[in-house]
């Protein structure tokens, strides 16, 4: 808010004035700075036509710290002058002064001082002259009075060069009388209201104009959606945690890689079409590494490593249906067997994509949602390695209460010794849903302990504590 003195003393000098008031001046006659008088100018500008201010832009010396205190105690040359007795002063004396250095030099260069090198104490400082003048004070003074008009330019820079003296640029305003020009300020409405219609006052009453050229209120616009922001989470968590992002880019996946290698059945409801989208075209897959498909086939028919199998006739003409994925898991098979092509390293992937189900459309189902897969691949993984990743995890994620978050567990060696990983080793997984309140369910399936019998996916999350329930 504008000073109220301020205000009356600028409305009281344009009102005498002829032309104009410049700003700078009437802070200076007022004994105010110089940005209370422009809070006045901004004060009055805000109420109408009262004044008129054009903005002016000046440019003048003034005295620098250093050069203040110059102009108060003298150059440094003179007060190492007016430091040296008449029996002289040690020149290592001399230094010890915080303007000695300076002072000494300057000093020589004006000969008011000569050094005596043959003195047994070391170099002694005498005076050359009975008296100075002081011109850098003198000259100082004459900027702060004002008066820097009387100094050349060579005088102003070499001042300038030592920084005692810097150009600065000034804002200020011419102020004159505006068209409603008043010494008394009225407060403008600022809106009709019922009341002045009915009693009939805004007839009477000034309004502030209306500024068509003011900035409207920020649009509240160019948010993230609330799935990318909860994606972004967790892949931050993710990260974080030493995973690496599988690619995921190929929504269209064959029945092989999405259901097959996965040891599951081909007679299995969930590839039924109720469950899944068929691709009319293309319809197949015709490109499969033949010796791990043979392996697969054998494993679903005959059994092995440890299994009988499901003992029917496995086709590979359902393998090679092309579907719309059902699940990341499939990228998962993928990512493990390029893995076993290799010679083994421990790995740990993860994967936030789309997915599709043939599903009924309802307030909270889609044909399509995103699933978050985490999968973990070392030798002897147990279910209690898997309970530490995912304590890790969720507490990453801040659940703090009982609630259903997810399907977890082992993948079956059916699936995982066909690809020609070493027996040792295991690999544990979970995966959850962006949209969904509950997780997404790898299928019992293809998912067991390595002892051999089948375990419950449900994992329940309280506090500190994650367990499976078998």
């Amino acid at each position: 808010m504008a000073d109220t003195g301020v205000v009356e003393a600028l409305l009281l000098g344009l009102e005498k004035a002829e032309d104009g008031v410049d700003s700078l001046e009437l802070s200076s006659s007022l004994g105010v700075e110089h940005q209370v008088v422009v809070g006045a100018v901004k004060s009055l500008q805000s109420v109408g036509e009262v004044i008129s201010a054009e903005q002016r832009s000046s440019k003048h010396w003034q005295l620098t710290e250093e050069g203040v205190e110059i102009s108060e105690l003298g150059s440094h040359e003179a007060r190492v002058f007016e430091c040296i007795p008449v029996e002289g002063l040690l020149q290592s004396e001399l230094m010890k002064l915080p303007f000695g250095k300076i002072g000494f030099t300057k000093a020589m260069s004006n000969k008011w001082i000569r050094v005596d090198k043959t003195s047994e104490g070391g170099p002694l400082i005498f005076r050359s002259v009975q008296t100075i003048v002081d011109q850098v004070r003198e000259k100082l003074l004459n900027v702060l009075n004002g008066k820097d008009a009387e100094l050349e330019e060579k005088e102003k820079s070499e001042l300038k060069k030592r920084r005692l003296l810097s150009e600065v640029t000034v804002k200020s305003y011419w102020i004159t009388k505006g068209s409603s020009f008043s010494t008394t300020i009225t407060k403008q409405e600022t809106e009709l209201t019922p009341e002045m219609i009915v009693s009939g006052n805004w007839k009477d009453n000034k309004f502030k104009p209306y500024n068509f050229e003011a900035m409207g209120v920020p649009l509240d616009c160019g948010h993230l959606h609330p799935l990318m922001k909860v994606r972004t989470q967790f892949r931050q968590i993710f990260l974080e945690m030493g995973f690496t992002e599988m690619p995921t880019n190929n929504f269209i996946e064959s029945s092989f890689w999405n259901f097959d290698s996965l040891f599951q059945p081909q007679q299995h409801p969930a590839r039924d079409q109720h469950d899944t989208f068929f691709l009319s075209d293309p319809a197949l897959t015709l490109d499969f590494p033949q010796d791990y498909l043979q392996r697969v086939k054998k494993v679903h028919t005959e059994g092995g490593f440890g299994s009988q199998g499901y003992k029917y006739e496995w086709k590979v003409e359902e393998a090679q249906k092309n579907i719309l994925r059902t699940h990341t898991t499939a990228v998962s098979a993928r990512m493990l067997y390029k893995l076993a092509q290799q010679k083994f390293t421990p790995v740990k992937y993860f994967s936030i994509d789309r997915v599709f189900r043939n599903e009924t459309l309802d307030a909270t189902h889609l044909a399509e949602f995103h699933q978050i897969e985490g999968v973990v691949a070392d030798y002897d993984l147990t279910l209690g390695d898997l309970m530490g990743v995912l304590h890790q995890f969720f507490t990453k994620l801040g659940l703090e209460k009982w609630v259903e978050v997810g399907n977890s567990g082992v993948f079956r060696p059916e699936m995982l010794l066909p690809m020609g990983l070493p027996e040792d080793v295991s690999v544990i997984a979970w995966g959850l849903s962006l949209e969904r309140p509950t997780m997404i369910k790898y299928g019992i399936n293809n998912i067991r302990e390595l002892v051999g019998h089948k375990v419950n996916l449900q994992m329940v999350y309280d506090g500190p504590i994650c367990r499976l329930d078998t």
